[in-house]
């Protein structure tokens, strides 16, 4: 069983019509929906955020980090 998870639901993805945990027989077919899905929340959503995809284990986890990231001093404050 392979699990796509969205770690970080921004207010854009809450008021989409994309659905966290979904689950899948096939590695494949859980792949193919997770880029998907991480293709269509950096092109439609407000673009605040640039969504990466990782795979961990059997899932495939979609977060972002916020634009302060690139410009963050390293002591924690931009998180």
């Amino acid at each position: 069983m392979y699990k796509i998870v969205v770690a970080n639901q921004c207010g854009c993805f809450k008021n989409s019509n994309l659905k966290n945990n979904l689950t899948f027989e096939s590695k494949d077919e859980a792949l193919s929906k997770a880029i998907e899905m991480k293709n269509h929340m950096n092109s439609e959503f407000c673009k605040k955020h640039k969504f990466e995809l990782q795979e961990m284990f059997n899932n495939f986890v979609i977060s972002f980090y916020s634009d302060a990231r690139d410009n963050c001093c390293g002591n924690g404050c931009c998180m």
